[in-house]
């Protein structure tokens, strides 16, 4: 399976709490909720077909903790998201030990080693959705194939970011891309290694 990381940033990267003011208020942080203002037609054209693609979903606690009471309670056949994340998904958690949510395997050892042994297994795409410690170390590890991201026209100025200082350098290959008309940037991305020049090196373009 290919690894892909979906998550929403701000204009500065923040990557907490999109969904809801009191969505995730850990690290003091008071500006949740900004993505809403900026959800339209475009943003579903977008997000739905994710899901699609997912043989299975992986998730950090604090993200599967967010998602299980409302998409447990949505029926697989109204919403293909739904039946994504009602099916086969893994948690990384040391701590959760008799999860309620059908279909979860806890991955509670070394996850790294554990996601290289998933990725080994048939299948389209093993998709990490939000999860933003999660993402870092699999970013960190270089285990991500994929990036789809959706930047907001809003800053929060705190918060939980998903590439952080001291993070690996890595360059992109664009691979997709378009705009909402509320103005939310869509890009896909996949990673290629870190390029440095000097634009005085470059030849004169005329």
């Amino acid at each position: 399976m290919r690894l892909t990381l979906h998550t929403f940033l701000t204009l500065d990267g923040v990557m907490q709490g999109p969904g809801g003011v009191d969505e995730d208020p850990s690290g003091g942080f008071e500006r949740g909720g900004w993505l809403p203002p900026y959800v339209d037609e475009g943003f579903g054209e977008i997000v739905g077909p994710w899901f699609l693609k997912a043989e299975a979903i992986l998730l950090g606690r604090t993200t599967y903790d967010l998602m299980y009471p409302y998409w447990s309670a949505i029926p697989a056949s109204e919403n293909p998201a739904a039946e994504k994340l009602n099916g086969r998904k893994y948690v990384a958690s040391r701590t959760l030990k008799n999860p309620g949510w059908e279909g979860t395997t806890v991955l509670d050892g070394d996850v790294l080693d554990a996601v290289r042994d998933l990725k080994e297994q048939p299948g389209d795409e093993l998709q990490v959705h939000g999860s933003c410690a999660l993402a870092r170390d699999l970013h960190a590890a270089g285990l991500f194939d994929e990036y789809r991201l959706l930047v907001f026209p809003v800053v929060v100025g705190q918060g939980k970011r998903l590439f952080e200082d001291g993070m690996p350098a890595s360059g992109f290959t664009v691979t997709e891309s378009r705009t909402t008309p509320a103005g939310v940037t869509y890009v896909a991305l996949t990673p290629t290694p870190f390029k440095a020049g000097h634009v005085l090196d470059e030849p004169e373009r005329r």
